[in-house]
């Protein structure tokens, strides 16, 4: 058997084809849909990027022990237990987060593993000069500096990251299609913000590109002058979305050049979406996860049922992949993953789950059940008491500051750290006061789609209240989270 993952970073579900969008050029998506089974249920877990990516090698939520981070040294890795079982894994990537602190420890968990340079901020290219920064400009500091010297040094199509990584994800492919017993896993950074697209993409779009010359989103409420440059970032991440649509045809190409579809499993995703004006918002995390950040794309392809172009209802979550991979190369998952595998739901819509948790550290705790969704803040907005459980004591970008570290103290573990004793770190609030004055919400997806109006049924929310607290026992949450939470243990 054989694998392929294609991961994408801030992918929107609702501007994909298969998903019912007119307005996005992206014919290999609905390509992959008459091969593939296209999941409607499909949810994040723990958000942003690293969280996702510490859910797909341990089969399990990690966002209400700790906030971005490393994989540790007691979590489970889907590609390492692979990589010991005898099949090579390998890795190209264009995501810098994993050359950061707080992600440091993922890709040397594969076979082999290739690195692309120059999305974003990546602390790339070393030049000292001034470059020409857009105006407006939304004041990224020196992640917005970094990335206007890297572009500098992208002048062809080809030379763009995310061009690069299909590359050798293509390359891979063809160098390997005679072997057995190989994960491929495909990510780009992209559609991720900033939105820098070759210019022939932008070409599909009846829009004036030139208006504007920024391309990033603040993360921020919406104010009464945005409507235009709502609108410029919409055309933007469609033409963004396109570049990847054209580069999952390059891997579909290649499945049928090198004759992959008869044994090699396909499945197409991403960790999260982004609010492109929606609900009065740009960009994700600050506010509450809306469907369209947590609602996400996956379609599948698995030899083993030839399922092609059908609809699943089942309830999915990122935490599923690692199971569904080790399950397809016959390798038990562990007993510490909450995931379980895709194959039953592939094969006849099998339910996998009654209802699932998704959320950030110390933001809103979430849950879904499929059709309602309901959002529980904090229960004050001290967001109080909070922790980081952990051994590997990074953030995104670095340590955890001395006066956390000066705070910590020894804890006996959890059900999952393999016996080890962990470090409890006080953490800050970050996005808890602004999810204590969202306040609670419950929405039905049948009937409200869009998530425009709440609604009050008191029968419903109890029924929500109590999986999130199954859910929670479930996961060993700590036992700090449900007074944070204002939730009966």
């Amino acid at each position: 058997m054989k694998a392929v993952l294609v991961l994408y970073d801030s992918l929107n579900r609702h501007m994909l084809p298969p998903y019912g969008s007119d307005c996005v050029h992206a014919p290999n998506f609905s390509r992959l849909a008459e091969w593939a089974v296209t999941f409607d249920n499909a949810y994040i877990g723990s958000s942003p990027t690293i969280p996702m990516r510490r859910e797909l090698h341990t089969g399990r939520y990690n966002f209400l022990h700790r906030s971005w981070g490393p994989i540790e040294p007691f979590d489970d890795s889907m590609p390492e237990i692979l990589k010991k079982s005898g099949v090579h894994t390998h890795l190209v990537s264009d995501g810098y987060h994993y050359w950061e602190d707080g992600g440091s420890t993922y890709h040397n968990r594969y076979s082999t593993w290739h690195f692309n340079r120059g999305q974003e901020g990546d602390f790339w290219k070393a030049d000292l000069g001034e470059p020409d920064l857009p105006e407006p400009n939304p004041g990224r500091g020196p992640s917005s500096h970094q990335d206007w010297i890297n572009r500098s040094h992208m002048p062809n199509e080809d030379d763009w990251p995310q061009s690069q990584t299909f590359a050798g994800g293509i390359e891979f492919l063809k160098t390997n299609c005679q072997h057995d017993n190989w994960l491929l896993q495909v990510e780009t950074f992209d559609p991720h913000e900033p939105y820098f697209v070759p210019p022939r993409f932008k070409e599909l779009y009846d829009h004036d590109f030139a208006k504007f010359a920024n391309d990033w989103p603040p993360y921020r409420l919406l104010q009464d002058a945005d409507a235009e440059m709502t609108e410029h970032y919409r055309f933007l991440n469609a033409a963004l979305i396109s570049f990847c649509d054209h580069s999952l045809g390059r891997v579909l190409d290649a499945f049928d050049e090198l004759a992959l579809w008869d044994d090699t499993m396909l499945i197409v995703t991403t960790d999260h979406g982004f609010l492109l004006g929606e609900h009065g918002w740009w960009a994700k995390c600050v506010m509450p996860f809306y469907n369209e950040i947590a609602r996400i794309p996956l379609l599948v392809w698995d030899p083993r049922s030839g399922r092609r172009a059908e609809r699943r209802k089942s309830l999915v979550q990122p935490i599923d992949l690692a199971p569904t991979l080790l399950e397809c190369f016959g390798v038990e998952r562990t007993p510490d993953m909450q995931g379980v595998p895709l194959r039953g739901a592939v094969a006849d819509d099998t339910p996998l789950r009654e209802a699932g948790l998704f959320g950030t550290h110390g933001g809103h705790l979430n849950v879904t059940d499929g059709r309602y969704v309901y959002m529980h803040p904090p229960a004050s907005a001290e967001n109080a008491p909070l922790f980081n459980y952990t051994l590997m004591p990074t953030n995104m970008r670095g340590f955890f500051d001395a006066e956390s570290m000066a705070g910590a103290e020894l804890h006996p573990g959890f059900s999952f750290t393999k016996g080890m004793k962990v470090l409890k770190v006080p953490s800050g609030p970050r996005w808890g006061k602004k999810a204590f004055e969202f306040g609670t919400a419950l929405f039905d997806i049948d009937s409200d789609p869009g998530q425009e109006h709440l609604i009050e049924d008191d029968v419903v929310q109890r029924r929500m209240i109590d999986h999130m607290v199954r859910l929670l026992k479930e996961s060993d949450a700590p036992t700090e989270q449900y007074e944070r939470l204002g939730l009966a243990l």
